[in-house]
């Protein structure tokens, strides 16, 4: 639900502008709100789950995911829309790590990659839907039904929630850190804005680079409190470990450049080769069928070659299929540019998968619900910085070309693809300080080494 409202959004934009009457452009609010809603909000669902259990906070995010898209439906103008979406985005944020907090919870490190897929598969159909979801309801239905979509699949996760889910809680009740929050808060959802609309809009660079040093001094600040503090919103001591810190830290470059692919293959596809939205949307697809089948056999992977062999080849694999997509122009056969797209999708899907187990081999089960949320929040800056990353690099080699010039665009846009699979191959160089064992006790079910 999360992951398709992320998405049927943007094809709505242009049928919400002309019903409430405002221009298009004035409708980034509702999408910036939602995002900055999401980076505040994360930091502190690990405290509430740990406070108040994992069933109850679950059960209310989803509640008021479901109640927010209905007013987001019955909105009349643009500040009531942005109010929901606000809302909205509280709920969303509590969904996910949470979920994913009772998933680690639940399962022994040997089995929890397993489950971890079994959730994402499902979560992997709201992008690939989303698009053409949306594309047909603003042309067949009004754009309310874009949110009302939510309430139904929203009632019965409710029930669910509330039937089956595990209610796991701390109990040492830690207080909340409330100077942490409001500096990694303020932090985080500024430099989310920033490049939200860094990757929508020109900036002047004396108000940019003034912002990206408030929101950096926001967070060192933050970095200096939590090691004074006994109880500080995010151990940032996690990163003391091997496994954590390279997954989470070190694999940030790596999601850079991947997290640029939804921006930068719609401008291949539309003003480079001039195909229309639709087709450009088809071609898509295939890496989202090519993700979901790689988690079904990316266990076996893992547990054949090592998560340390298996990430520094896989990178490599995803740099060169980025690269790739420089040969594709107006004479390309169909049939290669959805080989490409599936290659893209498999190799994605495992660098993924392989990140985000590795993260939690070597935690603590009392530190789950810390690693979750500081996993969750890193993981979020990394799609806004991969938006803007994909936007700066195709408006650097873009420059003033006229979009009628699909040669030119086509041009520029193979240069982009070239210097984000170059920079996802060098990516490759963090992985090496992995060792040989690392991550086996979620691969092998090994005991987790000192």
């Amino acid at each position: 639900m999360e992951q398709l409202d992320s998405t049927i959004i943007n094809t709505g934009v242009p049928a919400m502008a002309a019903s409430l009457h405002v221009a298009p452009l004035s409708l980034r609010a509702v999408v910036a709100s939602y995002i900055l809603s999401l980076a505040v909000c994360i930091p502190i669902s690990g405290w509430l789950a740990d406070r108040f259990g994992t069933r109850l906070v679950f059960g209310s995010a989803v509640a008021i995911f479901t109640f927010s898209s209905l007013l987001c439906g019955l909105s009349l103008n643009v500040p009531m829309l942005v109010a929901a979406r606000i809302l909205q985005g509280v709920g969303a944020a509590m969904m996910t790590p949470v979920g994913r907090l009772t998933i680690i919870r639940t399962f022994a490190k040997a089995e929890l990659m397993t489950a971890m897929n079994f959730v994402v598969i499902p979560a992997l159909i709201g992008p690939l839907l989303g698009p053409t979801i949306g594309g047909l309801i603003v042309h067949w239905l009004s754009w309310r039904m874009i949110f009302f979509v939510n309430l139904p699949v929203g009632v019965i996760a409710m029930v669910l929630s509330h039937k089956y889910m595990p209610d796991y809680r701390e109990p040492q009740r830690r207080p909340l850190d409330i100077i942490g929050l409001i500096l990694f808060g303020s932090g985080t959802a500024l430099l989310s804005w920033l490049l939200e609309i860094f990757g929508e809009h020109p900036i002047n660079l004396l108000p940019a680079i003034s912002l990206f040093s408030l929101s950096l001094g926001l967070l060192l600040a933050y970095g200096w409190h939590s090691k004074k503090t006994s109880h500080p919103l995010l151990q940032l001591t996690l990163f003391r470990i091997r496994t954590f810190r390279v997954s989470v830290a070190g694999g940030f470059i790596t999601r850079l450049s991947m997290g640029a692919l939804p921006f930068l293959l719609p401008l291949l596809y539309q003003l480079g080769l001039g195909f229309p939205a639709w087709e450009s949307g088809l071609l898509m697809m295939p890496a989202a069928f090519a993700a979901m089948g790689m988690k079904l056999i990316s266990v076996r992977v893992l547990r054949q070659f090592g998560f340390r062999t298996v990430l520094i080849a896989n990178t490599l694999m995803a740099g060169v299929t980025i690269s790739l997509f420089a040969i594709i122009d107006s004479g390309t056969p169909i049939i290669l540019m959805v080989t490409l797209g599936l290659a893209q999708g498999f190799f994605n899907s495992l660098q993924f998968t392989s990140m985000n187990a590795m993260a939690y081999a070597d935690v603590a089960e009392n530190q789950s619900s810390m690693a979750s949320t500081l996993a969750s929040s890193f993981q979020q800056l990394s799609m806004s910085f991969g938006l803007a990353c994909g936007s700066l690099v195709a408006g650097w080699y873009l420059g003033g070309l006229p979009q009628s010039d699909h040669l030119a665009v086509t041009h520029a846009l193979h240069e982009a693809f070239l210097t984000l699979g170059i920079t996802t191959g060098l990516s490759s160089l963090t992985f090496w300080t992995l060792r040989a064992s690392d991550g086996e006790s979620m691969s092998k079910g090994k005991p987790l080494m000192g």
